[in-house]
């Protein structure tokens, strides 16, 4: 009674039989072996039969041992001895028994497995594998055919793969072992079954033999890369893997695999949810990819081309995942440019102290504890002298010194002292570092120039596609960049681009992003303002976002609401509107109007200022009169003779304070800080037109000795004057001695000698605060 090795049923399969061999094995003949009945072996052809991988499961076994050359009679005879039920368990080694008794109470290594077939004779139970070892057969008997063959497929699987781990783990002919790369990689496509690891696994082997194989040749590289192309059109490479393309795409990124194969293997990464912070290894073959990319003849043009596949020809992109995970590539990317900065820092700087230049605190000297003084509160911008107001000091060090700012209390108070008192408005935010402090300059290597470029252009691309840009704006609200990167000039500038068009987008829900995502914190908005770190221009982009800001506030039709935006510009960035539309800027001349016809400014001199702002301008003189028809008390309010107090803004310069002063009536002016702006000697031929002055403050400006010595000879009344952070030298300062009613004089960090000190303590009778701190004279 013979048997064969098929089912009788049509959808039942037969046993596979790889074409090519593995190292060392000569393929089938398709000869029976010595004392066994031959039976019929044929190639798979699947019918749409898929099968899950098995793991474990209950089967019936039954072992018989035997010589070879009687297995034939046993298997033909009617009496077959007992079956023993077992929950078998398909380990990576062998198979094994949850309950090692009987006939399973050895596992059977896959090694030992000479040959796995189909069997089926009359008069006897269906549903059987034959398993041939050394000495002997074990029968697997299971419930249904369906099951049968799912134990058959996946017994020949773990049996092969278990093969090619132990061929491949020791290779001596890089040839030989290709063309097994190759039959490994059919074998996983050519299996019924449907499980990941059906194509992880041969990933995984052929990842491991790279991994401890790294001396080879470029050829051999592209070779395997293009031999397991097929298994990575649907699966993700494991980490060693990716460890390998990224090699690749650094050390040849203008081979054709990159374009050829890496490229669907990324587009399958970015399309899907990805979790990089558990595939870091995947997040950085995708950034060295697309590196290579831009290493091609095209460059950017080339991953413009990418980006536009990703996103695909319509309107909006069918891939949700595409965005975020790009993004996610950029931040990282852009972060490893700066990665040495940050890694060497040792107290984390604030951005500010890295613009402005702040020493490592490894390199810092120990430092003496002084307060920066100021010699009169009206010498700044008009600082809370109450006790109640002070808030927490910043504190950055140097070389020589310990510099303190203090800071007003909360938001709250910084307003009230600016509209409610009789106080100066604080429109200076700078934090107010020593020259003598060395500079930290962000210069990056070549290489992290080069990926910072392609990454930014990559984040401008981005925002230039409609549906993307909501998205987007949301993911960079939190500011998501390191500090160094804010505080290096080539990436702010760049990034501009990004930022002008969340700004231009009419859609409240882009340009909201451009405010702080949380109190307290700076958003785009306050980094791009004049004064803020990232802000390179004369306030073009500010005023960009600021027009569709008050725009959308204005045409939601709520007072409520654009009184509250127009309170936060008043509290945070009135210098940089006034200095804007000092300029021309028609958005600022809107804004300061609109502050005026909603009483946000309750200072009588802020007031002052801001219409002498508006009637310096053309554009701001007519929108002015408008109001004025409308708000006649404002009128009665200029007629009293202007300001006492004024603040020019930060950035100010020679020809915005003209413009200012030849706009109104300043007879009655007092005070006038020009602290931290850009005014030069020259603008001491305007302050010489002010009878009425008696303090000045030019703190960290440019205005040198002859512009003193201008002011020597007509501001004799002039009581209080701070020159602190000036280049004035002796030949200025000696000009001083004419200045008989200067009783505070604030020479600190200026080129003041000893000799020329004690000369004008001899010549102003009534001088009684001096600060000469780092200087020659200390």
């Amino acid at each position: 009674m013979d048997f064969t090795g098929s089912s009788c049923g049509g959808s039942e399969h037969r046993q596979i039989e790889e074409n090519k061999p593995l190292l060392g094995e000569m393929s089938a003949t398709g000869g029976s072996k010595m004392g066994a009945v031959p039976c019929r072996r044929s190639l798979l052809h699947f019918s749409g039969m898929r099968y899950k991988l098995l793991q474990e499961g209950d089967i019936q076994v039954c072992a018989i041992r035997h010589p070879r050359t009687f297995l034939s009679k046993i298997l033909t005879s009617k009496f077959l001895r007992r079956w023993e039920p077992h929950h078998l368990t398909l380990a990576d080694n062998s198979l094994t028994s949850a309950t090692p008794t009987g006939y399973m109470e050895n596992s059977i290594s896959y090694s030992a497995i000479e040959d796995v077939q189909l069997l089926s004779w009359e008069n006897a139970p269906k549903y059987c594998l034959q398993l041939t070892i050394p000495g002997g057969t074990v029968l697997l008997q299971a419930a249904n055919s369906y099951l049968r063959d799912q134990w058959f497929h996946s017994l020949q699987w773990k049996k092969k793969i278990y093969k090619y781990k132990k061929v491949l783990s020791n290779p001596n002919r890089w040839e030989v072992v290709l063309k097994e790369i190759r039959t490994l990689v059919d074998m996983a496509l050519s299996s019924p079954l449907q499980d990941d690891s059906i194509h992880q696994a041969p990933l995984e082997i052929i990842s491991k033999l790279l991994s401890e194989n790294i001396n080879l040749t470029t050829q051999e590289h592209e070779s395997i890369i293009v031999a397991i192309a097929p298994l990575l059109e649907n699966n993700h490479p494991p980490p060693d893997l990716c460890e390998f393309f990224c090699k690749h795409c650094r050390e040849r990124p203008r081979s054709m695999v990159v374009i050829e194969v890496f490229t669907p293997v990324v587009q399958r990464i970015l399309k899907h949810n990805m979790d990089f912070g558990k595939c870091p290894r995947l997040r950085l073959f995708t950034q060295e990819y697309i590196l290579a990319l831009n290493e091609l003849n095209a460059g950017m043009e080339v991953v413009k081309k990418f980006i536009y596949s990703m996103h695909g020809p319509t309107a909006n992109c069918p891939h949700p995942r595409v965005l975020p995970n790009v993004v996610a590539v950029c931040l990282a990317a852009i972060y490893s440019c700066y990665e040495e900065f940050i890694n060497s820092r040792d107290n984390s700087p604030s951005l500010k102290e890295i613009r402005n230049g702040c020493q490592q605190q490894c390199d810092r000297k120990p430092n003496i504890p002084l307060r920066l003084l100021h010699t009169n509160p009206d010498l700044v911008s008009q600082e809370v002298t109450s006790t109640e107001s002070r808030h927490k000091s910043v504190v950055v060090t140097s070389n020589e010194i310990l510099v303190e700012v203090e800071r007003n209390n909360t938001v709250n108070q910084k307003l009230k002292a600016n509209t409610g008192n009789d106080s100066e408005p604080n429109l200076i935010d700078c934090l107010l570092i020593c020259p003598a402090c060395s500079t930290i300059s962000i210069e990056l290597s070549p290489q992290a120039d080069r990926v910072l470029a392609c990454y930014v252009e990559i984040l401008k691309m981005l925002s230039d596609y409609d549906d993307w840009r909501p998205a987007l704006a949301i993911l960079l609200q939190p500011i998501p960049f390191p500090k160094e990167a804010l505080a290096h000039e080539t990436f702010t500038k760049e990034l501009k681009h990004v930022i002008q068009r969340f700004a231009e987008d009419p859609r409240q829900e882009v340009h909201s992003c451009l405010l702080s995502v949380r109190a307290g914190k700076d958003g785009w908005f306050q980094l791009y303002s004049p004064g803020g770190v990232a802000c390179d221009d004369d306030g073009e982009l500010f005023a960009s976002m600021v027009r569709v800001c008050n725009n959308v506030h204005i045409l939601m039709g709520s007072c409520y609401k654009t009184k509250k935006f127009l309170l936060s510009l008043a509290e945070n960035k009135l210098g940089p509107c006034m200095l804007l539309a000092l300029r021309g800027n028609q958005t600022m001349v809107e804004i300061l109007c609109l502050m005026l016809e909603y009483n946000i400014i309750e200072n009588n001199d802020t007031q002052l200022q801001i219409i002498s702002t508006l009637e310096s301008t053309d554009v701001g003189k007519r929108m002015y009169e408008q109001l004025c028809d409308r708000q006649r008390e404002l009128k009665e309010l200029q007629r009293k003779g202007g300001p006492t107090r004024l603040t020019l803004p930060s950035k100010s310069t020679d020809a915005d304070l003209a413009r200012l002063l030849s706009s109104g009536s300043f007879g009655n002016l007092e005070n006038l800080s020009l602290a931290f702006t850009n005014v030069t000697s020259a603008c001491a031929e305007q302050l010489i037109k002010l009878p009425s002055l008696k303090q000045l403050n030019l703190w960290s400006t440019q205005f040198g000795d002859a512009g003193l010595r201008v002011l020597s000879e007509h501001l004799t009344t002039l009581q209080v004057l701070n020159l602190c952070e000036t280049p004035v030298s002796d030949a200025g300062l000696l000009a001083l001695s004419s200045m008989k009613s200067l009783c505070n004089l604030n020479m600190n960090s200026t080129k003041l000698s000893a000799d020329t000190y004690e000369d004008l303590k001899a010549k102003l009778p009534n001088l009684k605060e001096v600060d000469v701190r780092y200087t020659e004279a200390w």
